[in-house]
């Protein structure tokens, strides 16, 4: 699958060139005057899950079912073959922001915005203005688990489960309804919450978290607030 996204090398640096002058030009989330203050010490875990049961399974589609996805999600399985350089995570771990929750540099942060993840990706349907923006009377992590994988409600429920602070889903439930599901739209969009929360969004290893789910819906929301699903 890596020949198919090598085209892709020029168009990334042309997008990081953009961010870098984006941040730039309108500034970036640290408050003015704000100045980090570095850890003496700190230990982390470089463990990140396993993709070779996404990768088999982006493998064994067909065309007309991996064109489907980039028309509505992008180039997100180009992810599955990025290398993590642990060394390099290592090294930078005493510039982590916990007050930001980002890598900061002096005054410029280390973290991509959606809008920046949406043009690396060349995710064609987003819907920016409706991202960041959270329902006052939000659906419950079951309903939202309907939504997005057509399944009935008996079936969610059993398989949601309390991880950390919040709830989540096993990756193996949604990878044995991505091998299963008759429907090829809903197939596409389960895969695409797998890769957010296994690649992207990770919290737990091998569970996708309540709010990848949320991010889904809020990318994907048509251009009156209606949701694809």
């Amino acid at each position: 699958m890596e020949s198919e996204f090598l085209d892709k090398v020029e168009d990334n640096a042309a997008v990081r060139i953009w961010s870098e002058n984006m941040q730039l030009e309108k500034g970036d989330s640290l408050a003015e005057g704000y100045t980090l203050e570095l850890w003496d010490f700190t230990r982390i875990s470089v463990t990140q899950n396993e993709f070779q049961e996404l990768r088999d399974i982006w493998a064994g589609w067909g065309d007309e079912t991996k064109q489907l996805f980039y028309q509505n999600f992008g180039d997100l399985p180009y992810l599955l073959d990025i290398k993590v350089d642990k060394n390099l995570f290592r090294a930078i771990t005493q510039f982590w922001n916990p007050a930001y929750s980002c890598f900061t540099f002096g005054k410029v942060d280390l973290v991509l915005t959606v809008e920046e993840y949406t043009t690396l990706l060349h995710c064609p349907k987003v819907q920016i203005d409706r991202v960041y923006f959270k329902a006052a009377n939000a659906q419950p992590f079951v309903k939202k688990l309907m939504s997005i994988t057509g399944i009935s409600e008996q079936w969610v429920t059993a398989r949601i489960q309390q991880k950390c602070d919040g709830k989540c889903i096993l990756w193996v439930s949604l990878r044995d309804l991505i091998v299963a599901h008759p429907d090829m739209k809903k197939k596409v969009d389960v895969f695409t919450l797998s890769i957010y929360g296994l690649v992207i969004f990770p919290k737990a290893l091998r569970h996708i978290d309540e709010a990848v789910a949320n991010l889904l819906i809020g990318l994907t929301k048509g251009p009156y607030g209606c949701q694809r699903f």
